[in-house]
């Protein structure tokens, strides 16, 4: 048997149908963001990267780059081990008091990536509850619904943002089960934002504890950056608050944020925390730095909702097709995989601009788009540019000019 045969026909099926994901190779330079090198076999080129989850640009904030310059030189490059066994660095420990008083939590737990921290803690606390019933959003992210897959308790899917479909399925679960409502701030491909108080008021209601992603939210909403929760005066109704490490605040990790009971149950049982080694020292201070930085500063916010919404106006001015929603996410929809593939090509190899196609399975059949993400270091001038391509590509690519 030929197993590379069986990979190739899957493989070359993706290909057909336009889904299959080409990886632009870049070189991010510090003090130069959005700008970046493009590496395509031996040519080099720069860039503008428009479709960043580094959404503030506070990957390469001086005091950002300063923190972990400064653990580097103090604590070497690796943790060392796993929390358990010699990895609970100083650093992780400050970070983590310094997420809990971001979300006005008594505690907080690190974790690799945020796709860990909700595969590790939603699969925990399933199987761990007894008799556990988890109600997710339909539209929830791949890591929180592997993380209910593995627990194996109970899923139910009620309809995405539905706070009454929500409350018909808590109202027929026996009142004794412990249930979990699971579910995001912002949705990071159609950029729309819960109703976080009529859901945490229907999980009261039944006496469900709420499971709130804001990974697209966190630095970027509410005073301090703690998120669309803090923004609405509702963190201190949210039992458990799941962040990243890797967007706004421009490193990488995930967390949790809740009370000391729930973080230290998450800490003692799952296995997606006790068995993977700790995150670098230097990681964990880049963090903390990032985060105190933005619970300070609103300017980094204020620009980029500036950049944000003159974007859609451009978009408007030229009748490309974006979704309409309140957050810092523009859709601009294409509809066609092939297409949607095309115009990215076009715009990196004949503009320099970057912006990835974003195709099945990510979104669903139909719904192709490309996902831009304007920061406050792209200028005006790179707005001109962007609206200025994006213009000339949808008539070459006879795109439907009708506003989504």
């Amino acid at each position: 048997m030929s197993y590379d045969a069986l990979f190739r026909e899957q493989l070359d099926a993706l290909k057909a149908e336009g889904n299959y994901r080409v990886f632009a190779e870049l070189e991010r330079r510090a003090g130069a963001f959005p700008a970046a090198v493009r590496h395509a076999g031996d040519r080099r080129g720069e860039v503008t990267v428009w479709c960043s989850n580094d959404y503030l640009g506070m990957g390469q904030h001086p005091d950002v780059l300063a923190a972990m310059h400064e653990a580097l030189d103090r604590c070497g490059a690796g943790a060392g081990g796993t929390r358990n066994i010699s990895g609970t660095n100083h650093d992780h420990v400050l970070l983590e008091a310094e997420l809990a008083d971001l979300h006005g939590k008594e505690a907080a737990l690190l974790f690799t990536s945020g796709y860990v921290s909700n595969w590790a803690s939603l699969g925990t606390l399933g199987a761990r509850l007894p008799g556990a019933v988890i109600l997710s959003d339909a539209l929830n992210h791949a890591s929180m619904i592997e993380g209910i897959r593995h627990s194996r308790a109970e899923r139910r899917i009620w309809r995405h943002n539905d706070p009454a479909d929500l409350d018909r399925q808590l109202a027929a679960i026996a009142p004794d089960r412990p249930k979990i409502v699971a579910f995001e701030s912002v949705y990071s491909m159609d950029g729309d934002i819960a109703p976080i108080e009529e859901i945490v008021e229907v999980a009261e209601r039944h006496g469900a504890m709420t499971y709130l992603d804001e990974v697209h939210g966190v630095g970027l909403y509410g005073p301090r950056g703690g998120g669309v929760a803090e923004e609405r005066g509702l963190m201190d109704r949210i039992d458990l608050i799941e962040g990243t490490l890797g967007k706004a605040f421009g490193v990488v990790g995930g967390y949790i944020a809740g009370s000391a009971a729930l973080v230290d149950f998450v800490r003692s049982f799952s296995s997606g925390f006790i068995f993977t080694t700790a995150l670098p020292p230097a990681v964990a201070a880049g963090a903390r730095a990032s985060v105190r930085h933005l619970k300070a500063s609103q300017v980094e916010r204020l620009r980029q909702r500036r950049q944000v919404a003159r974007l859609r106006e451009r978009l408007d001015a030229i009748g490309i097709p974006h979704l309409r929603n309140p957050s810092h996410i523009v859709p601009v929809m294409v509809k066609d995989p092939v297409k949607c593939k095309m115009i990215s090509d076009i715009l990196l190899d004949e503009f320099g601009i970057y912006v990835q196609p974003i195709n099945y399975p990510t979104v669903p059949k139909g719904s192709e788009r490309l996902r831009f993400t304007p920061s406050p270091l792209h200028d005006d001038a790179d707005l001109d540019r962007l609206v200025a391509a994006l213009g000339s590509l949808w008539s070459r690519c006879a795109l439907s000019r009708a506003v989504a």
